[in-house]
């Protein structure tokens, strides 16, 4: 199997975790400082992670004999 492949679905979990994440943070907030701060930060990892990890797994040719 290819490592890039791994790799992307390795991202792609991670990003899903971190908007989910992000989602649970975004229901129990009570809107402060500290809150919106780790909801952006969550969030932006979380879809920086998911596109990047798609792009890898479309990008990457399969190459089986």
């Amino acid at each position: 199997m290819n490592e890039k492949r791994i790799f992307g679905a390795v991202l792609t979990v991670l990003g899903i975790g971190g908007l989910i994440y992000a989602a649970v943070l975004f229901v129990n907030t009570s809107g402060g400082n500290k809150d919106v701060r780790a909801l952006a930060i969550y969030g932006i990892l979380g879809i920086i992670f998911f596109i990047a990890g798609i792009s890898l797994i479309r990008t990457t040719s399969d190459e089986s004999k």
